[in-house]
């Protein structure tokens, strides 16, 4: 179904149950599902959050100033990033972290050419730092880099199973779309991205692809053309 995705993973789903800092398990998880679906053609790039660490916008209301606040959730990602890495190379497959500022010798200075060499060759590429801007989520960063680099679709990675019309971990009666353009999921207030990220893929072009992270094999499933969670498209 795609060749080429970008996976966003929110920084809370490395910090395990607690969604703070970095747990093992949950990287060591998540890593071999990236390290199976490259295994078996599928081409990774990934931004994670940072939010397990710092989180700029809910500094702010701590005393934080919000440019500066962002600039350490940007690091924040990096240190996701590099984390991630590591467990992926574990499982034998190559992972390289860019950066979208210049951070030599932690990490590349990201280059869209070169981390599309290392999905060519069968690696996957961590972009960290978001946009390198204070301002922008890891979600318009996401959208950004997933149009750059020509992906087929953004994978979102979260803990439930797609798009639902309410919170189904408050709401039991919530009901899970199976698709939806843009336009509806802006009209209905739905909170999959944010809504530079929505314009950003909204304009390009670029479906959404919203499912469970934790359920083992789905990026497998999606690689196999598998109906897995949510489309979001134009």
């Amino acid at each position: 179904m795609y060749k080429r995705v970008l996976l966003k993973l929110s920084g809370e789903s490395l910090g395990g149950p607690a969604g703070k800092g970095l747990d093992t398990d949950s990287l060591r998880k998540t890593a071999q599902e990236v390290a199976a679906a490259a295994k078996a053609g599928l081409q990774i790039a990934i931004v994670n959050g940072g939010g397990n660490i710092f989180r700029g916008l809910q500094g702010t209301g701590k005393g934080f100033d919000r440019v500066d606040g962002d600039k350490m959730g940007m690091l924040a990602t990096v240190i996701n990033s590099l984390a991630l890495s590591m467990f992926i190379k574990e499982q034998g497959v190559e992972a390289k972290v860019f950066t979208s500022t210049p951070m030599e010798p932690m990490a590349e200075y990201y280059m869209r050419d070169k981390a599309v060499e290392v999905l060519e060759r069968g690696g996957v590429a961590l972009i960290a730092g978001g946009t390198g801007n204070p301002f922008f989520t890891t979600d318009s960063g996401a959208a950004l880099r997933a149009l750059e680099i020509k992906a087929d679709a953004l994978l979102k990675g979260t803990r439930v199973d797609g798009v639902y019309t309410a919170d189904p971990e408050k709401d039991p009666t919530a009901v899970r779309y199976d698709e939806l353009t843009f336009d509806e999921a802006i009209s209905k207030h739905l909170k999959v991205m944010d809504q530079t990220a929505f314009a950003l893929c909204s304009e390009g072009n670029m479906p959404i692809l919203v499912f469970d992270m934790t359920r083992p094999g789905n990026l497998t499933r999606i690689l196999g053309g598998e109906t897995v969670g949510t489309v979001v498209h134009k």
